[in-house]
């Protein structure tokens, strides 16, 4: 049974933080030994309803104090199956913590005489909260009787229980070292009970005007006086030990029934008084002798809009306004623009003078017009707009009066209009823009959106997919316009037939023919001229690739480049004028300093666009490296880019600022995934299966030799930058100890049969994979286990081909093509150098003999098999070695998964940071800790 299954009951104690909570078995059955750890095992009297007349009867329990009871009772709100009276606590648990979290504690003495804190004050919500909780208490939940041996036992009243069990928690939590600060005393920080009968008055004097007497409230009544207007308050009382009861003032003085006591006139009084030093013109209602009512002037009304509710309210003193008065004033920042748009407007973007911004006022939304705006800033702070009157506060009025902002740059004022808002005077405000700026951000803000139709260019031959015909149009839009975009879908979405597309559209349009330049891995150049062949026949493609290459941009026609080629004539690339500049595999040019990122800065064309899967596999950085390529300006430089987004997201963690990034670069950065409804249905289903093997006795041996040795060398190291390089080694010798010894202790000739439960895995999968004449991928990011691994399977007469980086082009395309062809059944391949751009549509299988600390890339891999053109399940295969660090980072990697598209700490180097002991307790085989 779990302890969500259990019933719970309350006691309360004296004082409150004494009380006790108490779990039982509701079916009678009694409590095991292993819920010894709730608590104290004992016997309660307990009234439970059952077959004829209710009765106390001795029921066994565990007993545990109020403060582990609420840790347990709030774990309990997320159990699938709690019991009525668990599910009441747990809630009323949380209400105590929430109450607590805000605040809501006073410090006083017990009725017999004990420091005790209680829950106080309430507002409206609170009493509202407490009384539906006590309305939904099951019988379970206060079945402990106020008297056990009455004939007929007697309940405790529900909303008493609930309030002592949140006078419990309140007289619990804040008994800390700081305690004293709150109450200037050191007695409220013990748990034990301590004597403070000395303290009741002071505890009285606190509670006087807190949660006691009465509380002024204010309704706002609107006076028409032909062409103005003015505001009486009514001055209302509200008690404070039942907020939902409020009065008339004029009720009291009239003696009409009020229910507010017989004290009522006094506390009003004590009430105004205390209402006045928050709000001095509330002062002038002292004046008589029956405060009921207070017409305001103009200038209480300005202060009242200027900061006066605000400190209202945070006193606990409702306002409420008249409905004939529209509070629906507001101010925005207009970027104003010319209706007329550039001729190029990523060109115009990035040479153009900054952009005027004034402050615009609208109600209820629509924008004010200019004399509307003159009237809002000189009149008082009531004014007649559009047949109704509109309170104007003076910060409103002042921005009405004062309309000119400083201007901003042109990209940050497209920035600023797509995000919909910036920060003005050290606060945000929304931001919208007119004229052609205001189209342009209607016309991208949605990138698979807009007006433009789904036609696919006359001269490509096959069919494009729904999402990929809304991509082609996105891609036109984007590039017409001359910014840059990267389509960042999922491997194997046919992002290469997108752009053959693009390519066609834009040669029939004479403002944007050129030839297009496709910069790729060398793995993938045969790939990008089969397809264009393909979906393009007819269409030049030349290779700038290789000994003997020269260049060739042939107009209307591809040139397909490596990115070692590119880094190494550079030069000879930026000669001529390209329509169109492709990255595929966008992620080898996210480091910006690298000599390929720049290579590529120095190629110039009408328009850019990354290829990518992964658009951040590590850092924010590489993204910004990215969209400055295909559309700089846009991120500014990448100080500011980590000042203003990658700091506040990776460090901060804070959700406005992923928010407000997403909306910036959301029309610029196209991602779809397989799992996304309507992109792939045809798709087959992909199972991933984690599969634990243990080590043999001589990696345990190993294992733990070099856990001993390389910790002893980390101990002992003197420097960050050598204990860096020591950790990197002692991770990367387990996994190799992991793989197979022979890895381990660089045997390439050594014996390999019967030494690592993963090869023996390896084996096994494979006979049964091609029994059924399947196909697989098995993927090692370490070259050295992949020769052990074809040596291995060449012995056992496994037909098996290994690709790794150094593997030549011409080769490399040979290899997929006999793959694919079904001649050679088991492609080994490393991690790194085949784990993008490969299509190998003929593996039913993805064996991850070692797994990539990056779930991104680890996905890329597998989708070499897992794309479109797939007709069979695919099944993946995880190998993990149990109880050792491939366990416990395989556990990260899943709790991880989530933010692979935000902030990912990828590969091993964050693990360098870990101090000597999690270092241990992260690579410890399991059996040892």
């Amino acid at each position: 049974m779990r302890p969500g299954r259990l019933a719970v009951v309350f006691e309360p104690g004296e004082p409150p933080r004494t009380g006790a909570v108490s779990f039982y078995d509701p079916a009678g059955a009694g409590l095991s030994a292993e819920f010894d750890r709730l608590g104290e095992h004992g016997e309660l009297p307990l009234a439970l309803p059952g077959s004829g007349r209710v009765v106390a009867r001795p029921v066994p329990v565990r007993t545990v104090p109020v403060g582990d009871a609420v840790r347990q009772l709030v774990a309990l709100r997320d159990a699938e199956e709690l019991t009525p009276a668990a599910a009441f606590w747990s809630a009323v648990a949380v209400t105590g913590l929430h109450l607590a979290a805000r605040g809501r504690l006073l410090p006083g003495v017990s009725p017999d005489g004990y420091d005790a804190w209680r829950v106080g004050p309430f507002d409206v919500a609170d009493v509202e909260r407490v009384r539906a909780l006590a309305a939904a208490m099951p019988t379970e939940a206060r079945a402990v009787p106020l008297d056990p041996t009455a004939e007929r036992p007697r309940l405790p009243d529900p909303e008493g229980l609930v309030r002592a069990f949140l006078d419990a928690v309140a007289d619990t939590l804040p008994r800390t070292p700081a305690a004293p600060w709150l109450t200037g005393d050191p007695r409220f920080t013990s748990e034990n009970p301590v004597p403070s009968d000395d303290l009741r008055d002071w505890a009285r004097e606190v509670s006087a005007g807190v949660d006691t007497g009465l509380r002024v409230a204010l309704r706002l009544e609107l006076r028409e006086h032909r062409d103005t207007a003015a505001l009486t308050a009514v001055v209302r009382m509200r008690s404070l030990a039942d907020p939902t009861l409020v009065s008339d003032a004029a009720a009291l003085w009239e003696g009409d029934e009020h229910g507010l006591g017989e004290r009522a006139t006094f506390e009003a009084m004590l009430a105004v008084r205390r209402a006045a030093a928050v709000w001095p013109p509330l002062g002038r209602l002292l004046d008589d002798a029956a405060p009921v009512s207070l017409d305001l002037f103009d200038e209480d009304l300005v202060d009242l809009l200027g900061g006066a509710e605000a400190r209202l309210a945070a006193a606990g003193i409702d306002l409420q306004w008249p409905p004939q008065l529209s509070r629906d004033l507001h101010a925005r920042v207009l970027v104003s623009t010319p209706p007329e748009p550039p001729a190029e407007v990523a060109t115009h973007l990035r040479g153009a003078p900054p952009m005027p911004l004034s402050w615009q006022l609208t109600l209820a939304g629509a924008p004010l017009t200019e004399a509307e705006m003159d009237l809002a800033a000189k009149s008082g702070p009531i004014v007649r707009l559009r047949d109704r009157w509109v309170a104007v506060g003076p910060e409103l009025a002042r921005k009405a009066r004062d309309r000119q902002l400083p201007p901003l740059a042109a990209y940050d004022a497209l920035g600023a209009t797509l995000i919909g808002s910036t920060l003005v005077e050290d606060e945000r405000a929304e931001v919208v823009a007119d004229g052609w700026l205001g189209a342009l951000r209607e016309r991208i803000a949605e990138p698979a959106g807009g007006p433009e139709p789904l036609e696919p260019p006359a001269g490509l031959r096959g069919t494009l997919r729904e999402y990929q015909l809304r991509g082609l149009r996105w891609l036109q839009r984007m590039t017409s316009l001359g910014f840059g975009g990267c389509l960042a879908d999922d491997m194997g979405l046919g992002k290469t037939v997108t752009v053959i597309a693009l390519h066609l559209r834009r040669q029939a349009d004479p403002a944007t023919v050129g030839p297009t330049l496709v910069v790729c891995p060398a793995s993938v150049l045969g790939n990008w001229e089969r397809e264009i062949h393909r979906f393009a026949p007819g269409v030049p493609v030349h290779r700038f690739h290789g000994a003997a290459r020269s260049l060739d941009p042939a107009a209307g026609g591809f040139v397909l480049t490596s990115y070692g080629t590119a880094r190494l004539d550079a030069h000879v690339l930026a000669g001529p004028r390209w329509g169109l500049v492709v990255a595929d595999e966008a992620q080898y040019v996210k480091n910006r300093l690298s000599d390929t990122a720049k290579a590529l800065r120095r190629i110039p064309a009408r328009a850019r666009l990354a290829l990518t899967g992964t658009p951040v596999e590590n850092n924010l950085a590489e993204l910004w490296a990215i969209l400055d390529w295909s559309t700089p300006g846009l991120l500014g430089d990448s100080a500011a880019f980590r000042a203003r987004w990658a700091r506040p997201i990776e460090v901060d963690r804070d959700a406005a600022t992923v928010d407000r990034l997403f909306r910036l670069v959301r029309p610029f950065l196209l991602r779809r995934r397989k799992a996304d409804p309507g992109v792939a249905p045809e798709l087959p289903p992909k199972t991933v299966t984690d599969h634990l093997v243990s080590l043999t006795g001589e990696q345990a041996t190993l294992y733990r030799a070099v856990v001993a040795d390389v910790m002893a060398e980390i101990r002992a190291s003197s420097t960050a930058i050598a204990r860096r390089g020591l950790v990197l080694k002692l991770l990367v010798g387990l996994k190799q100890v992991c793989n197979h010894p022979a890895h381990y202790l660089k045997q390439p000739h050594g014996a390999l049969t019967g030494r690592s439960e993963k090869l023996q895995l390896v084996d096994d999968l494979l006979e049964t994979i091609l029994a059924e004449d399947g196909g697989a991928l098995v993927f090692t990011q370490y070259v050295q286990m992949g020769r052990l691994l074809h040596r291995h399977l060449t012995a056992r007469g496994v037909p098996a081909q290994l690709l790794h980086g150094g593997t030549p082009v011409p080769q490399r395309e040979e290899m997929v093509r006999r793959f694919q062809a079904g001649e050679v059944p088991v492609f080994l391949l490393s991690l790194k150098a085949a784990g993008t751009g490969l299509n190998l549509t003929r593996a039913d299988h993805v064996i991850h003999y070692d797994r990539w600390w990056n779930p991104a890339v680890e996905e890329q891999a597998t989708d070499r098999a897992y794309r479109i053109g797939q007709t069979k399940p695919v099944q993946v295969h995880r190998l993990i070695a149990q109880g050792t660090l491939e366990e416990r980072i395989a556990a990260l990697l899943e709790a991880k998964q989530g933010l692979a598209d935000a902030v990912l700490s990828g590969g091993e180097s964050p693990l360098t940071e870990l101090s000597d002991a999690e270092l241990l307790r992260l690579v410890q085989l399991r059996d040892e800790r």
